[in-house]
């Protein structure tokens, strides 16, 4: 029977983090249990950068974005000698149990520890929504919103100037955002790392979209292609005089939407009772509109296709 759980943030930041760490700490307090912050993620418990956690601790936090336990990468935690130094001490402070939020690097992590009898449930929060199992991710949301918000302005001054916006967002191994803002805004094209990136393509369909528009969207992930030599390519083989814009980390940021709390807070809640429950080495998923719970391992090894049904119809509405 577990008496003390620990939680942890680790990867990238994103909105409704704060809401998770809110949820496990109130809903262990609630059933009597004592509950420990571990600050910058992996790093921190390697270092010891642990302390105990009340309802006080997490009081005015679900509003705000990024996560106050912080987050940091420690690429030597694939070392079991590593992971050693982590275990004691999390039986230093007699923790018996982890709650770790993040992607799949931290999934690789809690299972890591699972396998060395540390008991871990995980949360998946990223931006990227990028985490198999699991419908949607902590952050997805307010990233989408985030990104749609600017290419709304964007759209704006682009058809004043008769311009193509080239807005580059994150994602460079899941082109979820991407492809969601890409039928949220109307855009002409979606170049990500599932679909491809084909230059002559692009112009193409830029060149038939000067016919009949003011402005032209292109949404791209990051790392596909330099978007300022996009950009003068288009320029010069189209009607339209083209701008970049890279959004950068301004998407992992800002207040979390409603949408995101309640997802965050209600998958914190879960992962206590998983843990309570004597289960371990799980993870906490949204599946048609239900929380579910399955193994780590089934989570890493699930690929998720953001692709057929949004895309296809993507090319109809365009």
């Amino acid at each position: 029977m577990i008496k003390k759980i620990g939680v942890l943030t680790s990867g990238g930041d994103a909105p409704g983090m704060n809401a998770a760490i809110r949820a496990v700490v109130r809903t262990a307090i609630t059933n009597d249990l004592e509950v420990y912050g571990i600050y910058d993620g992996y790093k921190g418990l390697y270092e010891g950068k642990i302390e105990r956690l009340f309802r006080k601790s997490v009081s005015e936090k679900i509003h705000h974005g990024g996560t106050f336990l912080g987050t940091a990468r420690l690429n030597e935690f694939v070392h079991r000698e590593i992971r050693e130094v982590a275990i004691e001490n999390l039986h230093e402070y007699g923790i018996d149990a982890l709650v770790t939020i993040g992607g799949d690097g931290t999934y690789r992590g809690a299972l890591a520890l699972e396998k060395m009898g540390v008991k871990c449930v995980g949360i998946p929060g990223t931006i990227d929504n990028d985490i198999g199992g699991t419908d949607y991710t902590i952050g997805f949301d307010t990233a989408l919103n985030t990104v749609v918000d600017a290419v709304d302005k964007l759209r704006d001054t682009s058809s004043s100037h008769r311009r193509c916006s080239i807005i580059e967002v994150m994602g460079r191994n899941c082109g979820a955002i991407a492809i969601w803002t890409g039928i949220s805004v109307g855009a002409e094209y979606v170049a990500c790392k599932e679909l491809g990136y084909d230059e002559q393509d692009i112009i193409e369909t830029i060149r038939n979209a000067s016919k009949s528009k003011r402005h032209a969207i292109v949404i791209i992930t990051e790392h596909l292609t330099d978007v300022n030599h996009l950009a003068k390519v288009i320029t010069e083989n189209t009607q339209f005089e083209a701008r970049s814009t890279v959004l950068g980390h301004i998407q992992r940021g800002g207040s979390p939407t409603p949408r995101d709390r309640v997802l965050a807070s209600i998958m914190g809640v879960r992962a206590v009772e998983e843990l309570m429950a004597g289960n371990s080495g799980t993870c906490i998923c949204e599946v048609e509109n239900k929380l579910v719970a399955i193994p780590l391992e089934i989570a890493l090894e699930t690929k998720k296709d953001h692709v057929t049904e949004k895309y296809r119809a993507f090319k109809m509405l365009w």
